[in-house]
């Protein structure tokens, strides 16, 4: 089996469950750590004649991260591309399912039957918060409605305050950001890499949780160390 992956999270989730099968992957993937494999541009301006040039017997992509063009491109040249949608943590579940049989697992993982149990019971405080999630910045960019992400936090009891918005990504003003005066403001390091010194100076005096993007955002063996990972990050912001 010969897979070129365009999603981070897929890369990471074939490469640890069937070692070999990975025959390319984008410059965005970086796990697992060394991963020898052809780069093939970027998740949004992939080079489609590489792939085409590596023959895989499939290419695996995400309805989001990947564009229609790019993979009817690859489709036309006789590429079987398999496309995952995942707006939550069960369609993730779901989701890899379905790519790690297609690229050959001849069994389900330990790590999904881990990551499944670990959102089964995920640690919850004591009262929800709310928070705002911005993804971006200049312009400022938040989590908006029906997306992975949101869900994760909806489980650790975080109503974000534009899970209602019309977009999934809507440009805030930092100022109306500000004026929400949400319980916390969740910065993560991707896509976007808001840092201690980039981004909590936006909101004086609101708290603010500086959490991995891996596990905020990422669908793949991450999953299963993200519940208590982002709850202990969050909590310590409220503290």
């Amino acid at each position: 089996m010969r897979v070129v992956s365009l999603v981070p999270s897929l890369t990471e989730a074939v490469a640890r469950t069937v070692p070999g099968a990975l025959v390319g992957a984008t410059d965005w993937c970086t796990h697992p750590a060394g991963l020898d494999v052809v780069r093939v541009g970027g998740t949004k301006n992939p080079k489609t004649d590489r792939i085409r040039s590596l023959a895989p017997d499939l290419v695996i992509a995400n309805e989001e991260e990947n564009r229609a063009a790019d993979l009817d491109a690859l489709r036309a040249a006789g590429v079987e591309v398999l496309v995952t949608e995942v707006r939550t943590v069960p369609q993730a579940v779901t989701e890899l399912d379905r790519v790690l049989t297609a690229c050959g697992a001849r069994s389900r993982p330990r790590w999904l039957d881990e990551a499944e149990a670990a959102w089964a019971d995920p640690p919850v405080p004591e009262g929800r918060a709310t928070a705002v999630v911005p993804i971006w910045r200049r312009p400022w960019m938040v989590l908006g409605r029906d997306t992975f992400a949101g869900d994760v936090l909806a489980r650790l009891g975080v109503d974000h305050l534009y899970a209602a918005h019309a977009e999934r990504y809507p440009k805030v003003p930092v100022e109306e950001l500000r004026a929400a005066r949400p319980d916390v403001v969740v910065l993560p390091d991707e896509p976007y890499r808001f840092t201690a010194d980039d981004g909590p100076e936006a909101f004086p005096g609101l708290p603010c949780a500086l959490v991995d993007g891996r596990y905020l955002t990422w669908y793949g063996p991450s999953l299963a160390g993200a519940p208590r990972a982002l709850a202990a990050a969050l909590r310590a912001a409220r503290r």
